[in-house]
Order: structure tokens, then C-alpha cells, then sequence
């Protein structure tokens, strides 16, 4: 579903993301793991199509995001790490935009829209502008948004961040049904414990390079995912799978 080769993003001397591969197969929930600066966000905007790139390659179902852009965005949903919405359009009028630029009929935006704002208690609020809505409930109505297309990939940065513990359940459980409809998803986190029992294979990726990767038991062995990741950022790099 999402195949990145030897990607390599630079700034200026620094290398941001250097020679990254990774493979996210129909199914899968794929978790992202580095510190503050790793490249992780890089990587992503890259996926997506944001950030052009030095060298390697970026397929989304086959197509490559260089030659094929628009074939690319139209089978993937992206959530930033911060919900950057219109603000002067209340919430249903941006639900109904970004449904336009999708193609989505009005009969599917209207029982889409009703049960995922139903599911996140937003629908009281839709009628008001999205300046009013609070970070939560713009990160809420940026998850709405997402789904609101069927898409075969969704990618997100730090979705989590905000959300309260009933959204967050909901978040996992649309992902979870996601898969099973074999789609597939690919996102970043600071949260060990949500990547340790949501993710099916994880990455974790220090200074642009990634230095460990494969499924949450390869990669955990027998100790914990965050025993894992803190001695890998000591410096203790071992091996990418």
C-alpha cells in the first residue's frame, strides 16, 4: 500500500531523513516512532505529497507521489500533528468542502458526516464556526474529514495529541476498521503504550535514519516497547529489520 525506497530529504548540510525504506502493507497499522527532530514528520509530508524530496522513491498502491500526485492524494487521507482547518467556515461547511474535492455523492457525506459526528459528539457543533471549536474538537473534525472518502491509506502525525480518552478509543476502533476493510495506516506517535498494543510492525527512527523496524514483537523482544526505544536513543542502534 505504501512502499518508501532509500528516501533521502536534506535542509541546507543537514540530513533530515536519510535513506529511509519502509513497507506498509493492506492491513496493517504502522507505527513511527523517533524524538523531537528524528524526521518523522518530514517522512511523512513527504508521503503525502507536502515536501518534495532529494533522492529515493514513494509509491501509494503502485503510483509513484512524483509522477502520479493526484492519482496518489486521491487514495490517501492525511491528518497533520497540528489541525491547521479554515477557520472562518463553520464545521459542516468544511466537512461538506472537502467532500466536494473528493467526489464523494451527497448521499454518502450525508450519512458519513451523521455517524462519525455522532460518534465524537460533534454534531452540536457543527453549525459554528470552526474558530470557536477548541484544539480537541478541530482534531476531531480533521478525523471526520479523513474518513469521509473511504481512503486505502491513511496517514497521520501524533493523531492522539488532544483527543480525550473516549475519542481516542473511537480513533483506534476506525482504524482497527480500516485494516479489516484492508486498508492500511501509517502513523507517528510519542505514545509507546497506544503504538505497543495498537500497531501490527513499528519503525523507530533516530536522526533520519532508521534503525529498527518489523513486527511489534520482533522489535520488542521481551522487553517493553519503551525499554526498547530509550536504548536504542542511548545509542545502542542494533539492527534494521
Amino acid at each position: 500500500m505504501l512502499n518508501i525506497q532509500h528516501l533521502t530529504k536534506t535542509y541546507g548540510d543537514k540530513k533530515a531523513v536519510d535513506d529511509l525504506s519502509l513497507h506498509i502493507a493492506p492491513g496493517e497499522i504502522y507505527g513511527f516512532i523517533g524524538h523531537n527532530g528524528a524526521g518523522k514528520t518530514t517522512t511523512i509530508k513527504a508521503c503525502c505529497g507536502i515536501l518534495q524530496f532529494d533522492s529515493g522513491e514513494i509509491l501509494i498502491d503502485g503510483l509513484s507521489i512524483r509522477q502520479k500526485p493526484l492519482q496518489c492524494k486521491a487514495k490517501i487521507a492525511y491528518i497533520p500533528d497540528n489541525p491547521d482547518l479554515y477557520e472562518f467556515m463553520t464545521g459542516i461547511r468544511y466537512l461538506n468542502f472537502i467532500a466536494d474535492i473528493f467526489g464523494v455523492s451527497a448521499a454518502d457525506r450525508r450519512e458519513r458526516i451523521r455517524r462519525y459526528a455522532d460518534l465524537f459528539e460533534l454534531t452540536p457543533s457543527l453549525a459554528q464556526p470552526v474558530s470557536a471549536y477548541s484544539h480537541g474538537m478541530k482534531q476531531k473534525l480533521a478525523i471526520i474529514s479523513a474518513w469521509l472518502h473511504s481512503p486505502q491509506l491513511i496517514i497521520m502525525d501524533e493523531p492522539f495529541v488532544g483527543l480525550d480518552p473516549k475519542a481516542s478509543h473511537l480513533l483506534k476502533e476506525m482504524m482497527r476498521e480500516v485494516c479489516r476493510q484492508g486498508g492500511a495506516i501509517f502513523f507517528s506517535t510519542h505514545v509507546l503504550e497506544v503504538a505497543e498494543k495498537l500497531c501490527d510492525k513499528v519503525a523507530i527512527i533516530k536522526s533520519g535514519r532508521l534503525i529498527r523496524s518489523g513486527t511489534m514483537e520482533e522489535v520488542r523482544g521481551d522487553a517493553s516497547l519503551e525499554e526498547v526505544f530509550l536504548e536504542l536513543e542511548d545509542g545502542n542502534a542494533g539492527r534494521a529489520d
